[in-house]
């Protein structure tokens, strides 16, 4: 089974704006038939789908993205997506209304999610989706945004501070123990972790990964920084501190290049197992997502063994075609 997971999906603003005037799947731009080639996808959704409610200004939030669900659903779904992580700091940018039109619009077009819902204990609830027989059992968090944490009676995110504190640790071995009762073959976790525009994991991320690894997680998937970060094997398991960003309008950094980022496919065996991971590099240009080649792909592959050598993968990658592959 051939898993892609991608960084931030932002449907918002310009992307919004641009989507208005063309087809769903033009989001997509030249990497859509490689996603539609995937048996499973799953995403960061860093926005909400809804045209409702009022921007958020019970804290400062400079910033707020809400997509269109006429458009973006679709596009979604044209794309194969079966997973999207809402535990991330812009999911209740319109309030609650727009979370809950977001949770009504993949529920309707059969997309599961995890870290976001009515109450803490549906936030913290796992997804799970059956890919070619595998099943996949998902849980999401993040340290983002104290002020979107849902409460017992309220509608947030799955919120921790990731700090390894004894609450924190039970929180996480709850919601684990919820997510093995589905007895899934492939058990994740979804996190919104870190701060913007760092190329390397803080020893305190390196720590709770590390740590759900130890604790039964096979693979980790990061997001959060807007900037790809390298990827650690412990313990068994797999760890993709970030992903970047996938689909995006924000201004770009001419270091750092977070409009450069991979479309990661995990090769997954029928136990469940993750075999390898192929790297596709990708760019982001006109509110849109394309496949890199030539200087943006060396860039992007060179860059990762970078930013895999605090993790001992710098020199595991192999070179296939533009893309890298790690095999575990």
């Amino acid at each position: 089974m051939r898993l892609g997971l991608t960084g931030d999906v932002m449907l918002g603003r310009k992307v919004d704006e641009y989507q208005q005037s063309r087809r769903p799947e033009r989001v997509w731009g030249s990497v859509r038939d490689r996603l539609r080639a995937l048996d499973g996808l799953f995403v960061n959704l860093e926005c909400v789908l809804s045209t409702r409610g009022q921007q958020w200004t019970r804290t400062n939030r400079p910033f707020h993205f809400r997509a269109d669900p006429d458009w973006a659903v679709p596009a979604l779904t044209d794309a194969g997506v079966d997973f999207a992580s809402l535990a991330n700091n812009h999911t209740l940018d319109f309030e609650e209304v727009a979370l809950r039109d977001t949770l009504d619009a993949l529920d309707g077009a059969d997309i599961a999610h995890a870290g976001a819902g009515e109450s803490a204990d549906g936030a913290c609830g796992p997804a799970v989706v059956t890919i070619d027989g595998v099943s996949v059992a998902v849980v999401a968090f993040t340290d983002n945004t104290p002020e979107y944490a849902a409460g017992p009676d309220s509608s947030g995110v799955a919120h921790l501070e990731m700090d390894m504190s004894d609450s924190d640790r039970a929180v996480v071995t709850r919601a684990l123990d919820r997510a093995r009762e589905r007895d899934p073959d492939l058990l994740a976790a979804s996190l919104h972790w870190g701060p913007n525009m760092v190329a390397i994991p803080d020893e305190r991320y390196r720590r709770f990964g590390r740590w759900l690894i130890e604790e039964g997680v096979d693979l980790v998937h990061g997001h959060s920084a807007h900037v790809f970060q390298g990827i650690e094997r412990h313990d068994g398991g797999l760890i993709l501190y970030d992903c970047g960003d996938f689909v995006d309008d924000y201004a770009v950094d001419r270091e750092l290049r977070n409009d450069r980022s991979f479309l990661f496919e995990l090769g997954v065996t029928d136990a469940g197992d993750v075999a390898s991971v192929t790297l596709h590099p990708v760019e982001i240009d006109r509110c849109a997502v394309h496949e890199a080649d030539g200087s943006v792909a060396a860039w992007c592959r060179e860059t990762m063994r970078e930013r895999s050598e605090p993790f001992g993968t710098a020199d595991e990658y192999e070179r296939a075609g533009e893309a890298l592959r790690l095999a575990l």
